[in-house]
């Protein structure tokens, strides 16, 4: 995985940062976390762990996070493919390592995660409800038919990122990702992930009104 760069966006993430980014570095020794203006000891413990720390001297939001990781990924040019991955503990390396190998042994553009390719993934009626009608939408806007459009487990191959420019700094990054792999034509494959809804994830914002969130942002963006 040495061609490899994990980006994390972080934002008050000081309690567990430290152990994802140690956990990352066992198989990925690219890791970038970019410290989106964190008031807590974040960016510390991420460059204590071993990571690469950009910091934003302001919040300006996970679309902005995510971008600046990637410009800085592109700076180095053995760079084949970025990860990106959540700052919480809530996605699986084990994932994040086989959607890796999977973009490159089908030479494809992108890989997408998806929580609703096995059932590990242990989602309440309503949250589920809300990412299958949030899925179906950017089904029809965007003629990719994904099962789970809103999941921050992504592979993006160097060619893409290339071409690939976030506008939308908040919430609607998420949507705009999905946008603009649709308008690059990408070639692209989804993957089972595991999301682990830990009491700490949720109160990190991975809760039901969070994903009714996903829903608005859709519906006015």
């Amino acid at each position: 995985m040495s061609k490899s760069w994990v980006v994390i966006p972080l934002y008050n993430e000081g309690q567990v940062i430290a152990d994802v980014v140690a956990h990352v570095k066992s198989v990925f020794p690219h890791v970038v976390c970019i410290d989106d203006g964190s008031t807590d000891n974040s960016a510390d413990m991420a460059r204590a762990a071993g990571a690469v720390v950009i910091q934003h001297p302001i919040n300006l939001g996970q679309g902005a996070a995510l971008q600046t990781g990637f410009d800085f990924a592109l700076t180095d040019p053995a760079m084949s493919d970025v990860v990106t991955f959540d700052a919480d503990g809530q996605h699986s390396l084990e994932d994040a390592a086989g959607m890796v190998e999977l973009l490159r042994s089908q030479k494809i553009d992108v890989v997408i995660g998806s929580r609703f390719l096995d059932s590990r993934t242990q989602l309440g009626r309503a949250k589920r409800a809300v990412l299958k009608v949030a899925a179906l939408y950017t089904r029809f806007s965007t003629g990719m038919a994904l099962t789970d459009a809103h999941n921050g487990l992504r592979v993006i191959n160097r060619k893409t990122l290339e071409r690939f420019r976030l506008k939308q700094n908040r919430m609607a990054h998420a949507s705009e990702i999905v946008d603009i792999f649709s308008e690059l034509k990408v070639t692209w494959a989804e993957y089972p992930t595991h999301i682990v809804y830990s009491a700490y994830s949720k109160a990190k914002g991975q809760s039901l009104l969070n994903s009714v969130n996903i829903l608005v942002e859709l519906l006015f963006k």
